[in-house]
């Protein structure tokens, strides 16, 4: 097999014009996959890393029985919210672990009624993890001994004509479905630009909610955050048998519609990856048969000599093979170091659409932010470099059948 390589390595380089063209449009074609790869696990990483913060972490801790009425948002208070929370921060993966109470409720004024989702969070804790902490536009964000006061959203601020200062009825339900009411200072407005958010979602101190819902020195639920999004299974298992006595849920698992929304994502960066590698191995098809036509009185002068037709086919195939996989090293490199650099840099998201108007994307904007930070894995980059070597051997095979099929009395008088 020595022998053959070495053969078809020189093959390669005897017309490297053909060559280098060749492995010009297979480099140019991995690399543009894989920065599409890495804009798209950037924007994941952004857009569902935000989306992930703002519905309560990664992974949520709640008590026994939550799980198959979470959607009535029941307050099940935690038998130890504390030991639950320093079980999460003994994970690696952990970057910060909150308390939270969170119940339906009301906010009312002489403007109207809105539902809301009543949060009582830990606003010192929350800073580092939170969209709102960094996005409040109108007094202030809120503080641990915070009482009577709200933080609210822009959206909800217009429909119910409210600034800071002014006063509000909220309604919250409580334990056995009673309802606690209490009027509140708004306190601070935030802007993320996600009308829905903005309408829904109003927080108030976990000393507040845990003295409103009688819950002194307790906690529905332990908000867990991680590093990046796709950490969260063995997280999940290991705090399963660490906290027996507690429901333990990945965000996916509580929200499967976001989770589709990114599969249906990769299931189409899948397609456009296909798409540009059966391009690039129609080139690589079309490299092969003009060589097998060019080299004929070549092929028809290695028969002469003993060289077999499986030979004669091996030889063309490995020629293939080494076309492609130098042009996906090439393309990973090139790829790669693209990505790396928006990694580090940053793409301005705004940027990609010029004067046009963007209005429409501000819900978008808002989760993703305006810089978009390419993220690919070095497994994504190996498994394309090598998917693009495997198709440039299958590409190969026709060419290289042609020229063992060659008869060397009729290749030696081709003219």
């Amino acid at each position: 097999m020595g022998r053959f390589l070495t053969m078809a390595w020189r093959n390669v380089w005897r017309n490297w014009r053909r060559t280098v063209i060749a492995v010009i449009a297979i480099a140019l074609g991995l690399a543009l996959m894989l920065v599409f790869d890495g804009m798209l696990g950037g924007m994941n990483q952004a857009l569902y890393g935000n989306t992930v913060k703002l519905q309560g972490g990664h992974v949520q801790v709640h008590a026994l029985g939550f799980r198959e009425k979470a959607n009535r948002m029941p307050l099940l208070p935690l038998v130890d919210p504390r030991a639950a929370a320093e079980a999460a921060l003994a994970e690696p993966e952990v970057v910060a672990v909150v308390q939270r109470i969170e119940t339906g409720g009301m906010v009312s004024n002489r403007e109207g009624t809105m539902a809301v989702v009543i949060t009582g969070i830990e606003p010192e804790q929350e800073a580092a993890v939170s969209l709102v902490a960094e996005n409040v536009v109108q007094g202030r964000y809120l503080e641990a001994n915070d009482e009577d006061v709200l933080l609210i959203g822009q959206s909800l601020s217009e429909r119910l004509e409210l600034t800071v200062g002014d006063r509000v009825m909220l309604v919250g339900r409580a334990t056995h479905e009673q309802m606690r009411r209490r009027t509140m200072t708004i306190i601070g407005i935030y802007d993320l630009g996600i009308k829905e958010v903005e309408e829904r979602l109003v927080y108030i101190s976990l000393l507040e909610a845990q003295t409103l819902f009688d819950l002194r020195d307790q906690a529905t639920e332990v908000a867990v955050h991680l590093e990046r999004v796709g950490q969260e299974p063995p997280v999940v298992k290991r705090l399963q048998a660490a906290l027996p006595g507690y429901e333990v849920d990945a965000w996916d698992t509580l929200d499967p519609t976001t989770k589709q929304m990114m599969e249906l994502e990769a299931q189409v960066m899948s397609l456009f990856g296909l798409i540009i590698l059966l391009i690039a191995g129609v080139g690589i098809l079309n490299l092969m048969l003009m060589a097998v036509f060019e080299r004929t009185r070549e092929i028809g002068v290695l028969a002469a000599m003993g060289l077999k037709r499986w030979e004669t086919m091996v030889l063309f195939l490995l020629e293939g093979v080494l076309i492609g996989l130098l042009g996906a090293l090439a393309g990973s490199l090139l790829g790669g170091a693209i990505a790396a650099y928006f990694g580090r840099v940053g793409l301005d998201f705004m940027a990609l659409y010029g004067g046009i108007d963007v209005a429409e994307f501000g819900e978008l904007i808002g989760l993703m932010g305006d810089r978009i930070y390419f993220r690919i894995g070095m497994s994504v980059l190996l498994g394309r470099a090598l998917t693009v070597a495997i198709i440039a051997a299958l590409a190969s095979l026709y060419p290289a059948w042609q020229a063992s099929r060659r008869e060397p009395a009729e290749a030696l008088h081709y003219v």
